[in-house]
């Protein structure tokens, strides 16, 4: 991973956000919209949104909108009319926005449908902000490979990996001795497996901290969102499994620490508001101002920590595990997750079904090295009719 600072020419910096109508897309506008001057939008990509990939294209004058969904083309067309604003969509227009010439790339889209894209932004050595969990849960080896063949630069955008960047001293790697990410813990952090039973969508996705979408914040009710963040470190920081710890923080201030060898512990606070890392990354290297928040730890008064419980979270445990296990593991586990939750959230299974199901999955599907995108796609497929299939039969 390219750590360096590159040097900035004086010229706006040329932008695309993969994924501008989501959380973080909307977050990474905001500030752009606040730094006119400072940067031009290349282009801008939603999944179905059509009147918010429209509007943002129209108020950025973008060069390509593009939609995810291919039966939208004519809706995007319709709306961008009037314009120079060029319309595109379907998968394959998603890779072409990631292949156009911007300096820095945002990678917000959600789940593995991101992985394609952002490939094509770090195979021509662009700066790219990862968002997008998938990318290395799912093809980790494959796609820290290509960073570092094309040179890109990797920044992460998760809170997390963000703050381990910003305290994390590249030159002396060696003295690194452990990564600590923290974790709020969710809004279920002291309920009992019983009571988790009864959960509804509605109870899931209401965050004590942060404002995410539903998947994510769902993720984070099962605590399979830090799972999966443990893969990322392992990947970004290159990182061995027994030197990354998970600590519950429930007040989200402190969003991670490095340990380093003479027994320093450096760490990274700020308010829980996602502008922070997105700010850190879009300034890169260097810092611009956010419209965050300011920590007044006087006003905190007390932080708290707790240790994981696998036992109530399942989904650590099984992070761990496909992750020793590796191959195709942490791929099967992240496409079962997504079906698993989108059931759950269409009321289709029970909260405490959906680590059930990825376990399931796990265990049906045959695991096998991963030597080529086309690899991971295909694992991907096969996990999501796996667990597609677990839930048709329980609900016969």
């Amino acid at each position: 991973m390219t750590a360096e600072p590159r040097p900035s020419n004086g010229e706006p910096r040329r932008v695309t956000v993969l994924g501008s109508t989501g959380s973080i897309g909307t977050n990474t506008l905001d500030l752009i919209d606040r730094n006119r001057d400072r940067y031009q939008v290349e282009a801008l990509t939603a999944n179905s949104n059509v009147a918010a990939l429209a509007e943002q294209a129209r108020a950025f004058d973008a060069r390509l909108a593009v939609v995810a969904d291919p039966a939208r083309y004519a809706d995007l067309k319709d709306a961008l009319a009037g314009t120079d604003i060029e319309a595109a969509a379907g998968p394959e227009a998603l890779k072409e926005a990631a292949a156009r010439p911007a300096d820095w790339v945002m990678a917000a889209i959600v789940g593995a449908a991101g992985l394609e894209p952002t490939l094509e932004a770090v195979n021509r050595g662009a700066t790219v902000a990862l968002a997008n969990k998938e990318c290395l849960v799912c093809a980790g080896t494959l796609f820290m490979r290509a960073v570092a063949e094309k040179g890109a630069t990797l920044l992460p955008v998760d809170s997390e990996h963000n703050a381990i960047f910003q305290v994390f001293d590249f030159s002396q790697k060696d003295k690194i001795d452990r990564i600590i990410l923290t974790a709020s813990g969710g809004p279920f952090r002291t309920w009992t497996r019983e009571q988790m039973a009864a959960v509804t969508p509605e109870q899931a996705v209401a965050h004590p901290n942060w404002s995410m979408g539903a998947k994510i914040s769902v993720d984070s009710a099962t605590m399979m969102n830090k799972g999966l963040e443990f893969i990322e470190a392992h990947h970004i920081f290159g990182m061995p499994i027994d030197r990354i710890d998970i600590l519950v923080h429930p007040q989200s201030v402190i969003h991670s620490m490095v340990s380093y060898v003479d027994g320093s512990v450096l760490a990274q606070l700020g308010t829980p508001d996602m502008r922070t890392p997105i700010a850190f990354t879009l300034g890169w290297p260097e810092r611009m101002a956010a419209p965050t928040p300011r920590l007044d730890l006087g006003a905190i008064g007390t932080l708290q920590f707790d240790s994981p419980d696998d036992t109530r979270f399942p989904a650590l445990r099984l992070v761990r595990e496909a992750l020793r296990i590796g191959g195709a593991a942490p791929t099967i586990l992240n496409a079962a997750n997504e079906v698993a939750v989108a059931a759950f959230l269409a009321r289709r299974i029970g909260f405490l079904d959906i680590a059930a199901l990825v376990e399931r999955s796990l265990e049906r599907l045959p695991n096998a090295p991963l030597t080529s995108l086309e690899d991971v796609l295909r694992v991907d497929r096969d996990a999501r009719t796996v667990c597609t299939d677990l839930i048709q039969a329980a609900a016969a």
